[in-house]
């Protein structure tokens, strides 16, 4: 497949008489025709009466819409509608989260516990954040990103885990005989880490991966070269900006915004981050 057809696409062609309806979205990155300003949606809110949506460019700087006319979302003309009034096919029904658990009508978030999920970094703790953000409110378990585990034996040792501190810890690459295996081999040797931490993972180098290629609209992700950064890797297969770590995060988004249940992501990851929480919760 040409993954070079996720990005811009030709203009030159006639215009259709009528442009699709496009629901604004969170993280969906969109170009203003007459500005030329490019940016992923950061909110949407109601101003004298009228839709509004807040655009945030590579350097973080924001400029105002109002909704309708006048955008490019993926290289294509739209007409950039409200938020919808209920979940796109995939999303999560009015009585259930995105996680698939039952929505409990009136249930107030509990205060912060002791115990923690830690992720690898802050795209980790997005998607879980996207996925079990309810269900995690209502057990009072915050997820909390790592930037890296290569020193995650000193960040245990000075979580100091116990009954009623538990750890729950999510790996990337978690697989046999990789230098993440033997750091969470060296965790769990050490000392009140049995029966109050646990580390599991997903096989993919990135938790990008995690997304299920369908969602995308991809028969499976690119294949990047040993050596090369994965991530820019990615976004260079997908046609996307690549080169600064604005790049990176606008690229991230405009995946997240592809996910909206736990059917958006893989077997893989599902079970392991069901397995945290089982853990963190059990009396």
């Amino acid at each position: 497949m040409d993954y070079q057809s996720w990005g811009p696409r030709d203009m030159s062609a006639p215009a259709r008489t009528q442009l699709p309806e496009v629901p604004v979205e969170r993280g969906m990155v969109l170009e203003d025709v007459q500005s030329g300003w490019v940016g992923a949606v950061t909110r949407v809110e109601k101003s004298g009466g009228m839709h509004v949506v807040a655009l945030e460019d590579r350097r973080g700087k924001s400029r105002t819409f109002r909704l309708g006319f006048g955008f490019l979302l993926e290289g294509r003309a739209i007409r950039l509608m409200p938020p919808a009034p209920r979940p796109a096919a995939g999303g999560p029904s009015a009585g259930r989260t995105a996680s698939g658990s039952v929505r409990v009508a009136g249930q107030r978030a509990q205060v912060a516990k002791a115990s923690r999920i830690w992720v690898e970094g802050k795209h980790d703790a997005e998607l879980v954040e996207k996925v079990w953000g309810d269900d995690l409110r209502v057990e009072g378990i915050v997820v909390e990103p790592l930037h890296g585990i290569d020193d995650l034996a000193g960040a245990v040792k000075e979580f100091r885990p116990g009954p009623g501190r538990r750890l729950g810890v999510l790996v990337d690459h978690l697989v046999p005989d990789s230098k993440e295996s033997r750091i969470a081999d060296a965790v769990m040797a050490g000392p009140g880490a049995a029966g109050n931490v646990l580390i599991v993972g997903h096989p993919y180098v990135d938790v990008w991966q995690a997304i299920r290629p369908s969602v995308l609209g991809i028969p499976q992700w690119p294949s990047v070269p040993r050596g090369q950064d994965w991530k820019t890797g990615i976004l260079r297969a997908f046609g996307w900006p690549h080169s600064t770590k604005e790049d990176i995060g606008l690229g991230w988004q405009k995946l997240l915004g592809a996910v909206h249940t736990y059917a958006d992501l893989e077997a893989s990851l599902l079970g392991r981050v069901e397995e945290v929480i089982d853990f963190l919760t059990a009396p």
